[in-house]
């Protein structure tokens, strides 16, 4: 099997068993790789009654048959589970070195199951895998884990995924951590594995990986990455960051202030922007494997009371943990993001749950006697440091708000429900529905919950690309009522061949599902034509649809919270609602599935799921 290493590894941690198993090539033909085979997997091995935080469930590692490959931007990995926060689908992706030096150790997938009796960390180099005692981890952040497992070991080279003690404390909005700031961050799979009593996975592999067509694969790679460094969107990264959207932004209305409530604040956007990053703390750094891109950030704060080093936030964290709170303080938010790294915390639901809290604060829901004395007034930079630090410790005011939003709006109640901002109980990224239509079907359907990256739709709003053999032939308009259930069904089919393969957005999103056709018949000789390749996005799509209606969700949990349904009254979308139940109806159809958000037996018929119908309509 060219571009794969044709295994999977399965742990049973409650009897301390390992195993290899042979990566069936039908499967890797069906579903790829990532997310799509690990979609495969779960719904096959995965009980829908399944307690996330339970034995019953399990959480799997997966890479792609890219992973690890020439093709720029190839290092990352997808963590597939079930979520303790939403009780459906949950997949989370993340880069730096770890889902390279995974694959090359023989692997494509770690199969975790059961629950140990006692704290271990997983060991596996170069075929080989080991339990180990982790009873001297138990505590430490994911830095300091990190660095005393490759001390144990004796290899510095050796790459670790890990929990921070937010996992470890059963957070349910904690991340799997690997690199030193690299997250698998969403949905609560860091408590998932916390739950299992696994601290961490240690990779070192030099095992290569072999193409079908090296030519063919090797100059495909190579004129990507010449067009990679020659874009200017990807030259702005380079620069300035995923932060460099805070520079822009603010224009459109997308950058979300004080909880979803205001439409424009260009000065804490600018303040908080990659320009501003750059001029005053920003040091020289390095990229993820492979990766012309260079996005990442390393960051130095010289003195003062936010003093740090070390990776520097995203987009998302700038405006989650910034313009969603008021706070325009640059340092302290870098602070917040340091401690969210250490202690193993989503950031985009960090703030989320912070800027709830504070305008609970506001409206009297909160009082001082319920916030431990912290003073919750919007902008306060010491009261979402304190927030993150107790949430990380499960303490305090924490220990609700790391239930997440939906879960603490119903413990504190008092009307709260309605600014608390989430899909099926996800937190809703850092980008506006109201400034982006295609965002409200996007948001509401994307299987683990409100997503941008099960499809950013926007994408095409914004003219980054289009896909003529999927039927994306213009530029549309972001405020247009019409074709927002065409982007949203193309750019989440696209999406999950992209977290199948598995790359990162900023070069998969890009490609035509010819691209893709000629990236994966070269790598894996099997030889795909472009539309089968969007018919495995498709059935990927509806196998996660189907996984979450076996947990219990209905079409009527498709939609968006009523804080979204609000108008701003200022900025670059003021006075715009999108038509979610529109949207809905278009996106159904094209869909294939009933009124009621189910997938037809035809639909399930041609996408090879027969064996799926008893289970949604018998």
């Amino acid at each position: 099997m060219k571009g794969y290493m044709g295994k999977l590894l399965r742990v049973n941690l409650t009897r301390g068993e390992i195993q290899a198993e042979e990566l069936k090539p039908s499967l890797a033909r069906d579903y790829i790789g990532g997310a799509g085979l690990g979609t495969r997997i779960c719904y096959d091995e995965i009980l829908p009654t399944a307690d996330p935080l339970g034995p019953d469930n399990k959480i799997l590692f997966m890479t792609g048959p890219i992973t690890a490959t020439r093709f720029p931007t190839s290092a990352r990995y997808e963590v597939c589970t079930k979520s303790p926060l939403t009780g459906i689908w949950a997949d989370a992706s993340s880069s730096g070195y770890w889902g390279a030096q995974f694959k090359a150790t023989g692997f494509d997938g770690l199969i975790l199951e059961g629950i140990s009796p006692r704290p271990v960390y997983l060991s596996i180099k170069d075929g080989q895998a080991e339990l180990r005692d982790a009873s001297q981890l138990a505590g430490k952040d994911s830095f300091e884990t990190q660095e005393l497992i490759q001390q144990e070991l004796g290899d510095k080279r050796v790459r670790v995924a890990c929990i921070g003690q937010a996992g470890e404390k059963g957070v349910l909005i904690s991340s799997v951590m690997n690199d030193e700031g690299r997250a698998a961050g969403r949905a609560g799979v860091g408590a998932v594995m916390g739950s299992k009593r696994l601290k961490a996975i240690a990779v070192r592999g030099n095992q290569k990986i072999e193409v079908a067509d090296e030519h063919v694969f090797n100059e495909f790679a190579k004129k990507l990455h010449t067009g990679l460094t020659q874009h200017p969107l990807a030259a702005a990264l380079g620069a300035y960051g995923t932060a460099t959207m805070l520079d822009q932004a603010w224009v459109t209305g997308d950058i979300p202030i004080q909880n979803w409530r205001k439409g424009y604040w260009k000065e804490g956007s600018i303040a908080l922007g990659g320009r501003k990053m750059a001029d005053t703390i920003l040091k020289p750094h390095g990229a993820c494997f492979n990766c012309p891109i260079r996005c990442a950030r390393w960051i130095k704060i010289e003195s003062g009371r936010y003093a740090m080093e070390g990776p520097g936030p995203e987009y998302e964290t700038l405006t989650s943990l910034g313009t969603l709170c008021l706070n325009d303080n640059l340092e302290a938010v870098c602070y917040a993001n340091d401690l969210c790294n250490r202690y193993g915390i989503d950031t985009i639901s960090a703030g989320s749950v912070v800027a709830f809290a504070m305008e609970a604060y506001e409206k009297g829901a909160l009082d001082k006697a319920e916030t431990g004395g912290l003073d919750l007034t919007w902008g306060n930079a010491e009261a979402v440091i304190e927030l993150v630090r107790q949430i990380g410790e499960k303490k305090g005011l924490g220990e609700l708000l790391g239930q997440g939003v939906k879960r603490a709006a119903a413990a504190i109640g008092k009307g709260s429900e309605a600014y608390a901002v989430h899909v099926k109980g996800l937190e809703v990224p850092m980008h506006d529905p109201r400034a982006y239509y295609s965002l409200a079907v996007n948001y509401a359907t994307s299987p683990r919950g409100a997503c941008h990256l099960h499809g950013m739709p926007m994408m095409f709003e914004l003219g980054a690309f289009i896909t003529p053999e999927a039927g994306v032939t213009y530029k549309p308009g972001r405020f247009d009522k019409n074709g927002k259930g065409l982007l949203t069904k193309v750019g989440q089919d696209l999406a999950s061949v992209v977290n199948s393969l598995v790359v990162c957005f900023f070069a998969g999103m890009g490609l035509q599902p010819l691209h893709h056709m000629v990236l994966l018949n070269s790598c894996t000789g099997l030889g795909y034509s472009s539309q089968e390749i969007l018919q495995i996005g498709e059935r990927i799509s509806n196998l996660q649809r189907a996984f979450n209606l076996r947990c219990g969700i209905t079409g009527t949990d498709d939609k968006l919270p009523p804080r979204l349904l609000e108008a701003t009254t200022e900025g670059g979308a003021a006075g715009r609602v999108p038509d979610l139940a529109y949207q809905l109806t278009e996106y159904y159809q094209l869909r294939g599935w009933t009124p009621e958000g189910i997938p037809t037996e035809e639909k399930l018929r041609e996408l090879g799921l027969e064996g799926v119908i008893d289970d949604l309509h018998r």
